[in-house]
């Protein structure tokens, strides 16, 4: 710890500098980095375990919940999403901060803003909540945190789109048009992204296919008989 004299000119000099692209680019890794180092090793070390179907059909990558549910991928990912929880905390009331300056006198807007917020701080919660609970502990519980994770993510990202939306309209700095650009594809790749695992995961919940249909009908009518329930969330979508 630096100490100077007290009222000295250098007491309130800051002992690092660190610049908000760098530090934001940081903790949006974080997740990207943990999934990849999570996938690798379960691909490496526990691929059969973590590609296991309750319909015992051939998978080529484990689901993400199998990736994240196992040991060590698990305290990988969990201290991944720790160090990238704690600044999303600080960057939503930031962000309300900066809708409250922008929206002071436009009520709907600024009611939005507190919305937003609102799901913001549901998602980061969710996406706790299933990374510190993992599918092979407690799946009820891990479900409806990815349920709540996705859900509050895309309203938050919706609600999001509509002020920059109005900010656009309002300013012309092109910063803020630029922003509002990438909020919007990035949303409507979140959307795409959603459906498509939706629907890969109905479809290999329905069929249990590797490509093709399940071996007999017989396993396919009774594979939540015979699966212990904590190894169904493991289907890859």
């Amino acid at each position: 710890m630096l100490q100077v004299p007290y009222g000295g000119l250098d007491r309130d000099r800051p002992l690092i500098r660190l610049p908000f692209t760098s530090f934001a680019v940081g903790t949006v890794l974080l997740p990207l980095t943990g999934l990849v180092a999570c996938l690798f090793i379960s691909l490496m070390y526990n691929f059969e375990d973590a590609t296991y179907t309750h319909c015992r059909v051939s998978n080529y990558l484990p689901s993400i919940s199998a990736a994240i549910s196992r040991v060590p991928e698990r305290y990988i990912w969990r201290c991944c999403i720790g160090l990238h929880s704690a600044p999303r905390y600080l960057v939503s009331v930031a962000y309300f901060s900066f809708y409250r300056g922008r929206f002071a006198r436009r009520l709907p807007e600024l009611l939005l803003s507190g919305l937003a917020l609102l799901c913001s701080l549901a998602e980061n919660s969710g996406l706790l909540l299933l990374t510190y609970v993992s599918s092979t502990e407690t799946y009820n519980v891990h479900k409806n945190g990815f349920v709540v994770f996705i859900g509050s993510s895309l309203l938050h990202m919706l609600i999001t789109c509509w002020l920059w939306h109005v900010i656009r309209r309002s300013y012309v700095n092109p910063e803020e048009v630029t922003s509002y650009r990438w909020k919007v594809r990035l949303f409507l790749f979140n959307v795409s992204c959603c459906l498509a695992a939706a629907y890969f995961f109905r479809r290999h919940n329905k069929y249990c296919e590797t490509g093709g249909r399940c071996p007999g009908p017989a396993l396919c009518l009774s594979r939540f008989q015979r699966i212990r329930p904590q190894r169904v969330q493991v289907c890859s979508v």
